[in-house]
């Protein structure tokens, strides 16, 4: 019988771009400043719903899953077609898609009111609603590319994909988009989408402001089963069973008396019955995380329990033949050694020994890494609320505008040219003959790094109307095209004031009154006003 995906399974590898650094300076610098820690229990465990917004993507109507809400997805996003699945026995959030055009270079978004500054887990989940492969696509959080999703072999045994990562909310609204990239042979698609939100003390020894935490691979070692989520783990992060490890020894999985009470990262207890754990004398090695990685920093918890009220467990722990930790005392009330960037490429494997006077062998219970992930840029925040605004006054704005204007570069909105440089800005703006209606809103005039607007056309042959804004605060603006739209009212004398105005085409609009002074006198002026309803004609 046809395997039918009744719970969401991990298929997680990160494709964030590698370090340039060599392999080994890296691994000396790294162990030298950022040594692992160790962290004992911390925070109490407290049972209630995880805190956020869950988007049913493709849904029309708002459902209750597990005691929790979730919400259909027209008011987060504003384009893309929504799509059923009849295939039965589907868990509900995969039983709805939204896809989206195949436009390359083009990204489309969900955007979501968030709490400014606190730290949010966010993930995605799809489930191929089509035939043949699935596409492969970028996923983007606000500017910043993510991972490429890729779900085809999780597709042809019948499984939903999911990537997870952690990211801080650098105003009211976060946004995930997709976008077609060079691999795209079909129109992106999601399932569902989740904004949750975290305890400040998780995962705390990252600079969010700066990286962001994408999963590869979170397990409990020993566990057999379904993935432990909520409402064992409060916030419902997936603790997959570590099913394909492969060891040199045998290795075995015994049950947990451990008692623990809470951690930093407030892994869920369920994580701590059962552990994977050798003879004395024997060393324990796992292929963790399971395949290749890309060269990249990464985070690496490993979390311990003895759960023995005699004795003591004493450990050492090497990755790759590196030194991570040792002499570490393994606690019954649980702790959690962790590496805030840790340099890995390809296959990893981790070691574990019991030091001499340890009471016991090798044992580990679960584990987390994460890539960590170098936030891409954002544009200067005055052209963003401009930008937006201009979007408010459209009837028809562009489907790809959302998101950051200018980031990832590759995917900058519809029209845009970006500045180069830390400091980025928008520098033109070329909308000419995209068929926009509605009218053009005065705050255009705060986006000041406008050089062009544009090197041909701004929003000529459009279906522009209302009156032309006071433009003046453009200083650096060289070229205003306007013209063959239905803007009506008097031509703001103001547009005289700009130095270095050099081309001003308002042909074939509305407009009345007269052509202001300011404009006919001005030197070096090619100025195109005819097809207009002027009181008076401009001289020739």
């Amino acid at each position: 019988m046809e395997h039918i995906p009744s719970i969401l399974y991990l298929h997680l590898l990160s494709l964030s771009s590698p370090s340039h650094a060599s392999p080994s300076t890296m691994f000396i610098s790294l162990l030298h400043l950022l040594p692992p820690l160790l962290l004992l229990s911390l925070l109490p465990l407290s049972l209630s719903l995880p805190k956020g917004t869950l988007i049913n993507c493709g849904a029309a109507v708002k459902s209750e899953i597990d005691a929790r809400e979730w919400l259909p997805d027209t008011s987060f996003v504003s384009a893309g077609t929504p799509r059923n699945l009849t295939t039965p026995g589907l868990v509900p959030i995969l039983s709805t898609a939204r896809s989206f055009p195949n436009n390359p270079h083009r990204k489309f978004c969900y955007t979501v009111q968030v709490y400014r500054k606190a730290k949010y887990m966010v993930r995605t989940t799809y489930y191929y609603y089509g035939n043949g492969s699935p596409p492969v696509f970028d996923q983007i959080v606000d500017g910043t590319i993510w991972a490429v999703v890729n779900t085809t072999e999780d597709y042809a045994n019948g499984l939903s994909s999911y990537y997870e990562g952690v990211f801080l909310a650098q105003g009211k609204t976060m946004s995930v988009c997709l976008g077609s990239n060079n691999y795209t042979k079909s129109d992106p698609f999601i399932s569902a989408l989740e904004f949750v939100i975290l305890e400040d003390s998780l995962y705390n020894s990252t600079d969010f402001k700066s990286y962001g935490l994408s999963l590869v691979s979170r397990n409990s070692f020993g566990y057999i089963g379904s993935i432990i989520r909520y409402p064992d783990d409060q916030f419902d992060r997936f603790w997959a069973p570590f099913e394909e490890h492969n060891t040199m020894i045998p290795i075995n999985v015994s049950n947990s008396n451990a008692s623990v009470s809470g951690m930093w990262n407030m892994p869920p207890l369920k994580v701590f019955e059962r552990k994977l754990t050798t003879g004395k004398t024997e060393a324990m090695e796992l292929n963790w995380p399971p395949g290749s990685v890309p060269e990249s920093n990464y985070y690496i918890a490993l979390y311990f329990a003895s759960g023995e009220s005699t004795g003591s467990r004493v450990l050492n722990i090497s990755i790759n033949g590196i030194p991570y930790y040792k002499d570490l005392d393994v606690k019954p009330e649980g702790l959690v050694v962790y590496a805030a960037r840790w340099p890995l490429s390809g296959s990893t494997r981790i070691t574990l020994t019991s030091s001499a006077g340890s009471s016991g062998g090798a044992l580990i219970n679960a584990g987390e890494v994460f890539d960590v992930l170098p936030l891409g840029g954002t544009t200067l925040t005055r052209d963003v609320i401009a930008l937006q605004r201009v979007k408010q006054s459209l009837l028809n704005p562009p489907p790809d505008w959302n998101g950051d204007p200018c980031f990832p570069r590759q995917y900058s909105w519809t029209g845009i040219t970006c500045s180069p440089g830390p400091r980025v800005r928008v520098v033109t703006l070329n909308l000419t003959n995209t068929g926009l209606s509605g009218s053009l809103s005065p705050n255009i005039a705060n986006m000041t790094a406008l050089s062009n607007v544009t090197s041909d056309s701004l929003l000529g042959k459009n279906n522009f109307t209302g009156p032309i804004p006071d433009l003046s605060s453009l200083k650096l603006l060289e070229k205003l095209h306007l013209e063959d739209n239905h803007f009506s009212g008097n031509i703001p004398s103001s547009l005289g004031s700009i130095d270095r105005l050099h081309e001003l085409f308002l042909q074939n609009n509305n407009l009345t009154g007269e052509v202001p002074d300011s404009l006919i006198r001005k030197s070096g002026l090619d100025l195109r006003t005819s097809g207009n309803s002027f009181s008076a004609q401009p001289p020739s």
